[in-house]
């Protein structure tokens, strides 16, 4: 699988549908005060970089990185299509986003995920990459219904 990255514009109609199915999904699995994923127009503002992973011009997933401040960012809208799960898109997109978040020179990386079986394999592939389990960060709270995690990227 010969996948390109780069940042997206969020307007082309596949990575539209993706985005579409990524907030479906939160819905069906999470109640609504828990829903934390962005939609298109949020995912435009300025301090955030959305990109999208494609395989001969076909989106198979995306991930956004928003600045929280000047050493700190956080993951958005991790997603992979149905067909391209387990096929190594969102390591490599999760690869990409590291390098970029460690040239801007960020030293934590957090995000915020479901707690539901659904968000398991999300959240091996985070582990993975050494990210650690911890509280709340930036405006988030307590939720039985989130995870959240950290990676110390300045290590």
């Amino acid at each position: 699988m010969m996948i390109d990255i780069a940042i997206d514009s969020l307007q082309d109609e596949g990575v539209l549908m993706l985005l579409e199915e990524h907030l479906a999904d939160m819905h069906a699995t999470s109640p609504p005060e828990s829903i934390h994923a962005l939609d298109t127009k949020a995912l435009r503002a300025p301090d955030i970089t959305f990109w999208c992973a494609r395989e001969n011009g076909v989106p198979l997933g995306c991930i956004a990185l928003k600045q929280l401040n000047a050493t700190e960012a956080e993951i958005k809208s991790m997603r992979t299509t149905a067909n391209s799960r387990g096929k190594g898109v969102g390591a490599a997109l999760l690869e990409n986003l590291l390098s970029e978040a460690s040239s801007r020179g960020y030293m934590t990386l957090s995000l915020e995920t479901g707690s539901q079986d659904f968000f398991k394999p999300a959240c091996r592939l985070y582990e993975k990459f050494g990210f650690q389990y911890c509280g709340p960060f930036a405006d988030y709270t307590d939720d039985p219904n989130s995870l959240f995690m950290s990676l110390d990227i300045a290590a």
